[in-house]
């Protein structure tokens, strides 16, 4: 499977590195593209961790991947999912075979969130068909890992294990809430991207360095 990532974004923030470094490892290198970045990127403007890991880029949009892929197949019409929270269903282990890739954007990962999906929807609008990864909002990371899990994985969307707004716990006074939907680990606790844990730490320390 492919899974593309409508980046949409100016750089690269902390937050969104660890989770596309995360993708990386669980889908592999070459099943990862970035697409969209701003025309004038250039790969000094991609971080190191992320160049480390063989992410794949490109400043092209989803109707001209291959100029710069040429390893891909075409995007044919129907053929595309848009991972959509305000599609009419959620995508199905038996639907598979009737995509052949799965495109997410910037809406998922943001709170509050943005309407990047109807963006997509209005820049291709015979490309890519909806579909929902339930009624509650996701990091990217997560939407990947869900998405991966229904369609080659073949585990139901009401079958895979979810904590919603989990709260991170640093000391006695100190704590985080993510208002986010997170697959959990064998150990009930929150899928996290290696570091993740530590940039919501810090994230918080600053917050409250903020408010003093």
């Amino acid at each position: 499977m492919k899974y593309i990532i409508e980046h949409m974004e100016q750089g690269f923030s902390e937050w969104v590195t660890l989770e596309y470094a995360q993708i990386i490892k669980e889908v592999g290198s070459d099943n990862l593209i970035l697409s969209s970045l701003p025309q004038d990127t250039e790969t000094k403007d991609i971080p190191q961790k992320l160049l480390e890991l063989g992410l794949r880029w490109t400043t092209r949009d989803l109707l001209h991947l291959q100029e710069s892929f040429q390893d891909l197949q075409p995007l044919s019409d129907g053929r595309v999912c848009l991972l959509d929270p305000r599609a009419s269903q959620d995508i199905q282990p038996e639907e598979s075979n009737s995509f052949d890739y799965f495109v997410f954007g910037g809406i998922l990962g943001d709170h509050p969130p943005r309407d990047r999906t109807g963006e997509i929807k209005s820049q291709y609008p015979n490309l890519v068909v909806g579909r929902r990864l339930g009624n509650k909002q996701m990091t990217t990371d997560t939407a990947v890992r869900t998405t991966q899990m229904i369609v080659e994985k073949k585990v139901a969307l009401d079958k895979i294990r979810f904590i919603d707004y989990p709260e991170f716990r640093f000391n006695e006074n100190e704590a985080t809430e993510m208002p986010f939907r997170y697959v959990i680990d064998e150990k009930g606790g929150p899928i996290l991207p290696e570091g993740m844990l530590s940039l919501i730490k810090k994230d918080s320390e600053q917050s409250l360095d903020d408010l003093l």
